[in-house]
């Protein structure tokens, strides 16, 4: 029976052999010696004796016996050898009483290869064991800024808590997440109740996402695991059964098929242009009245009280004036908590709302979830880079005007420094901060840019400035009504009322009637940039309009002059912001020679130019508000922590 085990065995062997070889891949066991010459590694640790996932075995230590066996571990020699006799013996033994003796291994990115026990493995893998124990040693890599590493220090803090190496993920700040959703703080040890819950659920996911085919997707059950959590959380899951699981995950399911290709976001820079229409085709048209969209506006807080939301309360006001009879408005305000949003989000379905504007990154997460109950609602939330079919983000490229006032910073500057008041270290806030920097320099190569952030702990801002001996500040771009008495835009700080000599505009009312001139054209869908089911986020410029620069009369006309001059380039595009040599604070060249950084490096920026004094802060030294808006899109979560 044992021989007619191993001649099976065998056949598993010659056939993904067969596969390998077609497809040019390397048919037998992966060799770690063959692999680390090729990399830094910064030293090793003993694990000692650990249960290992027999999945996460993907090779040999050294190439000995390497290809005795197929990539899956299955046996290629002959029934005949004396291999052969070996490997059955084994199996005999596993078969009546277990494998006990732990193999040796090393563990290098969360791949384990064997030192000693390869036939035990073989025999595991096939008779379908989940893990086998062994005594390992780990070894480390360099970190470096791919995201294999960044993933892999990240596993090793989550290990060193929690103890557990049987969950994995393809993408970083995906174990940070993962802390999140299972109420766990960054750092926190992990109980054993902890890890046999976690383990469970986990167990019991994973057959159900490979029932319905995730084994073919080339994710992990972590990374689909993720997406469920997201939506239904983490309690009591692991009561439930399997047949309401596969209920569940049916709706999210074409968001997990496309998690290979989710870091890739259609990045939309330009509005496109309507098509216009021939003689013929205006002839022919029927003459009807648009029907008027219900449109819905979900405000963080209020206009009042909130400057962020002032500022998109103000674009819901130029819809009303330019849109008077296309469109009914509904605002729902005061929102605070994700379960806040979501309430208001099904009152604005019930009262017919088919097209939702969630207008801050604190919404995301609710947005998600809503854009996967209510497909049939167009639901766009003011955020940047973020993955999900069932819904759009939208943001401005603000860093373009911010440039722009740090040209007029660099040329009023008495001090040669200069202030920039930031807020939240979140996507798209170290762009402004080094476009701005960048700006300085190109009038004022010796002019340092002194950075504070409101948000930081037991920081007061101004006095920070003063000690720097500024003589002008970039603060706020427009304030609330109930915040009208304090300073924004680029003002002097001798000038006691500080009046603003440049204001970057946000004017969200152009981007919302374009956005709903599409929708009321029928051509949501009909568009040369978007396709039915991709990740789409808005990412517009001074040449949409939809960002500006405002410039007070009392700066000299020269100087307006060459600043719309610079401003008129970067609306034709001749005019690159982030290209050329730009290094930043270590020295290290972020961009050189005629290369310019792409939508993407730009977004994901996590570094500061040359000419910034001061830091990115850390999330610990975050006021607690702030820490929510940075668990949700802190450049953190995206560059390992």
């Amino acid at each position: 029976m044992s021989a007619a085990e191993y001649a099976k065995a065998c056949k598993m062997a010659q056939k993904i052999y067969r596969q390998d070889m077609a497809e040019r891949r390397y048919p037998y066991l992966k060799v770690l010696d063959e692999i680390l010459p090729f990399v830094k590694t910064a030293g090793e640790r003993d694990l000692g004796l650990i249960e290992i996932p027999i999945e996460r075995i993907v090779g040999t230590k050294t190439a000995g016996r390497t290809k005795a066996f197929a990539s899956n571990f299955m046996p290629l020699l002959s029934e005949s050898s004396e291999f052969a006799s070996k490997w059955i013996t084994l199996y005999n033994s596993h078969i009546e009483e277990g494998i006990r003796e732990p193999v040796i291994a090393c563990e290098f990115m969360n791949e384990y290869y064997i030192i000693e026990g390869n036939k035990r493995v073989s025999v595991l893998k096939y008779s379908g064991a989940v893990s086998v124990s062994g005594y390992v040693t780990r070894i480390i890599p360099v970190l470096d800024d791919s995201k294999e590493v960044k993933i892999y220090y990240e596993f090793m803090d989550f290990n060193r808590d929690s103890r557990m190496n049987t969950i994995y993920f393809t993408r970083p700040g995906s174990f940070r997440k993962l802390c999140e959703l299972t109420g766990k703080e960054p750092g926190e040890p992990w109980s054993e109740d902890d890890r046999r819950l976690l383990s469970s659920c986990l167990l019991h996911f994973t057959k159900v996402f490979r029932e319905k085919g995730g084994g073919k997707i080339g994710i992990t059950p972590g990374d689909a695991l993720l997406v469920y959590l997201n939506v239904y959380g983490y309690e009591g899951m692991v009561d439930k059964p399997g047949e309401m699981l596969k209920k569940e995950l049916a709706p999210l399911w074409d968001d997990i098929e496309a998690l290979p290709e989710a870091e890739i976001v259609n990045v939309v820079m330009q509005p496109e242009e309507e098509r216009s229409k021939n003689l013929i085709q205006k002839l022919i048209e029927p003459v009807f009245l648009p029907h008027r969209l219900k449109v819905g506006f979900l405000y963080y807080r209020t206009a009042k009280s909130s400057s962020w939301t002032y500022n998109h309360d103000l674009g819901r006001l130029y819809l009303e004036n330019n849109m008077a009879g296309q469109l009914d408005i509904h605002v729902y305000d005061g929102i605070e908590t994700d379960e806040q949003c979501l309430e208001q989000i099904e009152q604005a379905v019930k009262d017919g709302c088919t097209v939702l504007f969630t207008t801050s990154p604190r919404f995301l997460g609710p947005s998600m979830k809503a854009g996967m109950k209510h497909p049939q609602v167009k639901i766009l939330n003011c955020s940047l880079n973020s993955y999900s079919g069932h819904m759009r983000t939208y943001y401005g490229r603000l860093y373009e005007a911010k440039f722009l006032v740090g040209m007029l910073a660099g040329i009023l500057t008495r001090t040669e420094g200069i202030g920039y008041i930031a807020d939240f270290p979140i996507f798209g806030t170290p762009a402004a901060v080094n476009a701005f920097s960048l700006g300085v320099k190109m009038v004022n190569p010796t002019a340092k840019v002194h950075l504070a952030w409101s948000t930081r702990k037991d920081c007061d801002v101004y006095q920070l400035l003063t000690d720097a001996c500024v003589s002008h500040i970039s603060g706020r771009e427009l304030l609330a009504p109930l915040h009208s008495s304090r300073k924004y835009g680029l003002y002097d700080l001798e000038d006691e009322k500080g009046k603003a000599l440049a204001v970057a505009i946000w004017h969200w009312g152009k981007f919302y009637q374009r956005i709903l001139q599409t929708i009321l054209n029928g051509n949501w869908k009909r568009t040369s940039q978007v396709h039915e089911g991709e990740s789409v986020n808005y990412w517009w410029g001074i040449s949409s309009g939809m960002i500006d620069l405002a410039c007070s009369q009392t700066i000299p006309e020269r100087t307006r002059a060459l600043v719309e001059l610079v401003r008129k380039q970067i609306v034709n595009g001749s005019f690159q912001i982030f290209s050329g040599d730009i290094p930043d604070q270590q020295g290290v060249m972020r961009c050189a020679g005629n290369r310019t950084l792409t939508p993407e490096e730009i977004i994901r920026m996590d570094w500061l130019a040359d000419n910034v004094v001061g830091e990115i802060p850390t999330e610990d030294q975050l006021v607690e508000e702030a820490v929510s808006m940075v668990k949700i899109q802190g450049i953190y979560s995206a560059n390992l922590m």
